[in-house]
């Protein structure tokens, strides 16, 4: 009784004490927010036919759509082209902000309200990866995703390391300037029923909001340190909390999908990867395509590999050697589906939802190549500026470099 009472407040204390996977959460944010990203930007020449005006699925079915389910969609406030452009546009600044880890916990917000204003807006648009998105998109908005690899980060480094050297630190003042301002809005778009329906969203983004409020007055008001730290140990809850839960989702994917194909004919004869191989829709790269096809030994085996990972990844992520097999296979099986059927941006998000099982030592591994890969390239592109730059005159009072005019 002992042990398990340890083993408890261990957990407890571990739960409470610290937000958990900090570069998992890391990466989770600048993978969805990359997909999402290069998404928009890919279909900006087509975002009238997606989601604007100029779509299938016009207006007036939106309304209708909307007025049923009652999702949430900033788009549906006004048919002008205008306000369209602008909440593109806004979808794009959030999501820029939030991969570079600006104000995280706000951005986190933004980019769930750009995502679902879009999303929701014309539902029959995507392949997949866009429920993947939709649903993490709002798991984001609870979690400390910003500790590392993030300009909130490196503010706040910058800022412990001014107070250890006894300097003074100027008060945040975008912090609530932001939050001001968003208030604002966010009180206009309630009072003129914007945000009837579904109340989900709206309780979210209140909740957030004066979250932050507490969050700031306390952090300037409190005279001791308790309330912060309760505050701490809060957020670090719902962190962990959120954390388990896109565990939880990714898993549910995989064992959905696994089980369901199981009961097919096609994966049960192993014949199933053959034929979207052969759509036209799915086939950007025909002869490679056809390679893959031309074995059905190997088709055999991508069918069967396929279902026994997916299948099998849920019940081992206990043992740390097998699941990290297994999802170094998962990995590459999206890769080549977005290569080979031409599903780039599914893959993305699936890829995204499998970080969160990455070990941390090859996350850390990976930031500090990354790091080291910034400073040779920064380092090059300053060797190249001083080798284009204007050479020194030559001038007899300079005779050590005389000979500058001559080599160049």
């Amino acid at each position: 009784m002992t042990r398990f009472a340890l083993a408890v407040s261990s957990a407890i204390a571990r739960v409470t004490e610290s937000a958990l996977g900090p570069y998992q959460a890391a990466v989770i944010r600048i993978g969805f927010t990359a997909t999402w990203l290069l998404f928009l930007l890919r279909e900006l020449p087509h975002r009238h036919e997606l989601y604007g005006p100029d779509g299938p699925w016009d207006f007036d079915l939106a309304q209708q759509l909307i007025g049923t389910n009652g999702s949430f969609t900033a788009l549906i406030w006004s048919s002008d082209g205008l306000w369209f452009e602008g909440v593109y546009v806004f979808a794009v600044l959030t999501s820029v902000l939030l991969l570079l880890g600006w104000r995280t916990r706000t951005m986190s917000v933004l980019f769930m309200v750009g995502v679902l204003s879009l999303q929701n807006r014309s539902v029959f648009m995507g392949d997949g990866g866009d429920n993947v998105l939709h649903l993490m998109c709002v798991y984001l908005v609870f979690t400390r995703c910003g500790q590392v690899w993030s300009l909130d980060e490196r503010r706040a480094r910058r800022g412990r390391e001014a107070r250890a050297r006894g300097e003074r630190i100027a008060p945040d003042r975008v912090g609530p300037a932001l939050w001001g301002v968003l208030g604002l809005a966010l009180v206009a778009v309630t009072a003129t029923g914007r945000l009837d329906g579904d109340p989900t969203v709206p309780v979210i983004l209140w909740l957030v909001w004066t979250a932050l409020g507490v969050w700031w007055i306390v952090g300037r008001r409190a005279r001791t340190a308790q309330p912060r730290i309760l505050l701490d140990v809060i957020g670090n809850i719902v962190h962990n909390g959120a954390l388990l839960v896109i565990m939880a989702e990714a898993c549910l994917i995989y064992a959905t999908a696994g089980w369901y194909k199981i009961q097919g004919t096609r994966w049960q004869d192993g014949t199933a990867v053959y034929y979207p191989l052969h759509l036209d829709y799915f086939s950007p790269w025909p002869a490679l395509a056809d390679l893959l096809s031309s074995s059905g030994a190997m088709v055999m085996l991508i069918t069967y590999g396929t279902v026994i990972v997916q299948v099998a990844f849920p019940f081992t992520l206990f043992n740390r050697r097998v699941k990290n097999v297994l999802l170094g296979a998962m990995i590459i099986e999206h890769a080549v589906i977005a290569i080979v059927l031409g599903l780039p941006f599914f893959s993305l998000a699936m890829i995204a939802a499998d970080a969160v099982f990455l070990p941390t030592t090859f996350l850390r591994r990976l930031g500090s190549w990354t790091a080291r890969a910034r400073g040779r390239l920064s380092r090059l592109v300053r060797r190249g500026e001083d080798r284009t730059g204007p050479p020194e005159p030559r001038t007899p009072e300079n005779p050590e470099h005389a000979h500058v005019g001559f080599t160049a």
